[in-house]
């Protein structure tokens, strides 16, 4: 068992950092575990609709940089820069026909299992979620890719590494690059975030959150509550 201060200790260590030191590079083994977290990660109905891009070439990172401006320093800096693009109706509407060669091959449901579990999912997409858009079920993906950036980041800052999630880019344009540059198919993905990796150039500053009270209520008996 992970001892208690040990992960309490990466969720301290963890920050936003601003600019790695360039001349640290990730090992191999440990961004192939970084990325492995990513992989393994859950999500809803078990569809990962997710795609991550792992850009080093430099010339590919710094066509980023026109509509990215969250992103510059950490482009020039970072040992390793991840894009995770999000799944789009072609993948991800009820009737995709993505959905039950999912099922069947990889999570290996029988035919009645998985034919059950695509109306149970219909169902979620048109009345209990009302996804019944291409961008409402754009977002509803993106919220999904944001549990294996957290899984990636956490399990970078367990092994004394850092990151630094990214949404500070021009949507639109930068995915017209992706598109141009990538070779990704926009009818297919959207771009959700970046995030970079590598080793801290300066000390992070101490850690500021809410007070547990201020962010946390418990009802655990009739008399909490609220009248």
């Amino acid at each position: 068992m992970i001892d208690t201060h040990a992960i309490l200790d990466a969720f301290q260590f963890r920050h936003a950092c601003k600019e790695f030191d360039a001349n640290q590079t990730i090992p191999d083994a440990e961004f192939a575990l970084i990325l492995e977290a990513a992989r393994l990660s859950p999500s809803s109905f078990g569809f990962e609709p997710w795609h991550f891009i792992v850009v080093q070439d430099q010339r590919l990172r710094e066509s980023l940089k026109e509509h990215a401006w969250g992103a510059p320093l950490k482009l020039d800096t970072a040992s390793h820069f991840v894009l995770c693009l999000a799944m789009k109706s072609p993948f991800l509407a009820a009737d995709s026909p993505y959905l039950p060669a999912l099922m069947r091959d990889m999570q290996h449901h029988p035919e009645a299992v998985a034919n059950q579990r695509l109306g149970f999912y219909k169902q979620f997409q048109q009345s209990d979620f009302d996804l019944t858009d291409d961008r409402k079920l754009f977002d509803w993906a993106c919220k999904q890719c944001y549990i294996p950036l957290a899984n990636m980041m956490t399990v970078a800052a367990m092994r004394g590494i850092d990151s630094c999630p990214i949404e500070g880019f021009q949507q639109a344009e930068t995915e017209a690059m992706l598109a141009k540059q990538f070779g990704v198919d926009l009818h297919a993905y959207g771009l959700a975030y970046m995030v970079a990796f590598g080793y801290r150039k300066h000390p992070a500053k101490a850690k500021t959150r809410r007070a547990m009270s201020q962010v946390v209520t418990w009802k655990s008996s009739s008399t909490d509550i609220d009248s």
